[in-house]
């Protein structure tokens, strides 16, 4: 399979949220009679959304207003909570800078220690607001800060990377049994991100309660371009999802897939289930709410790394509330609000009852989907080409 780039050289072809489009169904179901809902472990929600675990995307108050939507925020650890008892003059420093300096402030500002009295701290506030308290790390701290966070009642710990795997080689620092990390935490663990077959699979035999897939796809993220690495989103989903479903088929644990990035409207998350996906981590859509910690810009996990930084901070701007991001009602034509809204009118559209008949729909390939007819919205940068 693939095709030759070279002598002797082959490359599969792979295939982005822009490059397919989802068939309409035989049947056709009332909207507002199909089931969103995602499981994981024996957590339920109604919402399949999370709020990405990036520093202008969720803080303690934005966790708790996804959480009251039926959605999931994730609290990123090694950020700017973690490092300032008072983040928002923080934030309000880097909404501030100009595009020029704005890497190497974040930089500056990440610099100084995570204090560990604020992971507490944090966790109990997103409790003390009634919301799931759901917090990441990078595997090195995640041996660290795991059993803190759980212990300050922390109920989802994700464990997150530019590139997971179960085999980590290192003769410079301790690397992280993953498998033994995960059987210590009583709470469901996330790991990602993979977007390959082999590496899910490993994932979920070392007890992954559930997989983020994607690996720079996201609107912040400079990974493609500084690594040269990543696969396009359709085809990662479409790949992970053959491997939970063969995990499911050899041990009879189902284990969710999470779509990771490059989603921007409703459309695109749609088409992240009808890949495989059983849920989606949106980064930059969220930042765009009122609610959100960024001031209306979004910058990547990896852009404060101190030797190579590998995201942007970018500006998303400020289109509405959270809640009509994700149940509208929409007030934008463009498909980045009433998330919501998208999957269950698609779920109609295509027959699905739920999320894993949706996954079922066809999908074509159709590289003029976006263009076909649209020219006036083109012209005039409205619609679809906002």
């Amino acid at each position: 399979m693939g095709f030759y780039i070279g002598r002797g050289r082959k490359a599969r072809r792979a295939f982005g949220f822009d490059e397919v489009a989802i068939v309409p169904g035989r049947v056709t179901i009332n909207p507002e009679e199909v089931d969103t809902t995602w499981e994981l472990r024996d957590l339920k929600f109604p919402v399949p959304i999370l709020a990405a675990a990036m520093d202008g995307v969720v803080d303690t108050r934005m966790a708790i207003e996804m959480s009251k939507l039926g959605g999931l925020g994730v609290l990123n650890l090694e950020g700017v909570q973690t490092r300032y008892c008072e983040p928002d003059k923080v934030l309000d420093e880097i909404a501030s800078a100009g595009p020029d300096v704005a890497t190497q402030l974040v930089q500056k500002l990440y610099s100084p220690p995570i204090q560990e009295e604020l992971i507490a701290k944090r966790i109990e506030e997103i409790k003390d607001g009634e919301a799931v308290a759901a917090v990441s790390c990078t595997p090195m701290a995640a041996a660290k800060y795991g059993n803190l966070a759980e212990e300050a009642g922390a109920e989802i710990f994700v464990v997150q990377s530019t590139v997971a795997t179960i085999d980590h080689i290192s003769t410079e620092y301790e690397t992280l049994d993953l498998e033994s990390f995960i059987d210590s935490m009583s709470i469901p663990v996330i790991v990602g991100n993979c977007v390959t077959y082999d590496v899910t699979l490993d994932l979920m035999q070392a007890g992954a309660d559930a997989v983020l897939i994607g690996v720079g796809p996201g609107a912040a993220c400079t990974t493609r371009g500084v690594l040269g690495i990543g696969v396009p989103q359709v085809t990662a989903t479409a790949d992970a999802a053959a491997a939970r479903d063969l995990f499911y088929k050899r041990t009879g644990k189902y284990v969710p897939i999470i779509t990771d990035g490059g989603m921007d409207t409703g459309g695109d998350v749609c088409k992240a289930f009808a890949s495989g996906g059983d849920a989606v981590m949106i980064g930059s859509a969220m930042a765009r709410a009122k609610e959100a910690p960024g001031r209306g810009y979004h910058w990547g996990m990896a852009t404060p790394h101190v030797n190579l930084p590998r995201g942007a901070r970018v500006k998303t701007g400020t289109s509405g509330t959270l809640e009509e991001i994700i149940v509208g009602p929409a007030r934008t034509d463009d498909g980045t609000q009433n998330l919501l809204g998208a999957i269950k009118t698609c779920m109609g559209s295509v027959g699905a009852k739920n999320i894993f008949e949706l996954q079922q729909a066809e999908l074509i390939i159709a590289p003029s989907i976006r263009s076909e007819g649209k020219l006036m919205q083109r012209a005039q940068q409205v619609g679809m080409w906002r």
